[in-house]
């Protein structure tokens, strides 16, 4: 989990540190410790306490705070960057809103509206200024701290994403997914040749991953080359024969090289696939 200390994340929230190992011991968080005992924080941890803060100075009793913060904490989702959701009231209630949409932990009175991305950018900007001490005292994340921090950036600072997989790669050179994510970032910027080395090296460390091999047909198809991103989507079938996108991306190609036959079949299969007759 991502290395945040008590003296960074009261600093970064506005909250004394006494404040914020209160809410630790409080039971509806549950940070880590490193080799000393010491908390250190997740970004969930963090998106908790500034929604604790706000509840706290909406003078709410301790007991209605804890009882919804541990609702929250159990629906917080796992599945998606955090930093994709907006924390509002709504009455008495606590509303999440995810994209399109909204869900209600249990709460008490409020007077809180917060996207989790404005936390995610500060956190951006706190972990810029830990990464630039590396060198002079231990690193504070590890690998698998700056590909998750990474992801939640993704939405809200990718510039500061894009850093992220870098300081990840840096730690672990042959981190696929890293890979993958990074050369997306960088394609929808239009670094092509730059994204098409990291889908490329993702396929070297990885040779199983279907992804990998999909997104360099991608790339590969922007440039043109199109014999070489059919080789790409096919070896991205071969991988993952329920691949959608890969068989419809192939039957473009097809057709574009007039191959009809084949162009039918992968969109056959792609219509199979998504029960739809169109994309």
């Amino acid at each position: 989990m991502l290395g945040f200390g008590t003296a960074d994340v009261a600093n970064l929230l506005g909250m004394s540190p006494q404040r914020v190992r209160a809410f630790a011991r409080s039971g509806f968080l549950h940070p880590g410790r490193d080799p000393r005992g010491a908390y250190r924080f997740s970004f969930q941890d963090l998106v908790l306490l500034r929604t604790a803060k706000a509840l706290a100075q909406a003078r709410i009793p301790a007991a209605r705070v804890h009882r919804a913060l541990r609702s929250l904490q159990r629906q917080l989702p796992a599945d998606r960057p955090l930093s994709e959701l907006r924390i509002t009231a709504d009455g008495d209630r606590v509303v999440v809103q995810d994209g399109d949409t909204a869900w209600l932990p249990e709460s008490g009175q409020l007077t809180l509206d917060f996207a989790v991305s404005d936390l995610a950018t500060q956190i951006a900007s706190l972990a810029r200024r830990r990464a630039r001490t590396t060198g002079r005292r231990e690193e504070p994340f590890d690998a698998e701290d700056w590909f998750d921090f990474g992801l939640e950036l993704e939405t809200s600072a990718p510039r500061e994403a894009e850093e992220a997989y870098r300081r990840c790669l840096a730690l672990t050179p042959d981190n696929a997914e890293a890979l993958i994510n990074l050369g997306r970032l960088v394609q929808t910027q239009g670094r092509v040749h730059e994204a098409e080395d990291y889908y490329r090296r993702a396929r070297t460390a990885r040779p199983d991953l279907a992804v990998a091999a999909f997104n360099l047909g991608t790339v590969l198809d922007e440039q043109q080359r199109r014999l070489e991103a059919a080789d790409a989507y096919q070896a991205a079938v071969e991988l993952e024969p329920g691949f959608p996108d890969a068989h419809f991306n192939l039957a473009g190609l097809y057709d574009q090289l007039g191959n009809t036959v084949a162009a039918f079949r992968h969109l056959r299969r792609y219509r199979q696939l998504t029960g739809r007759t169109g994309r």
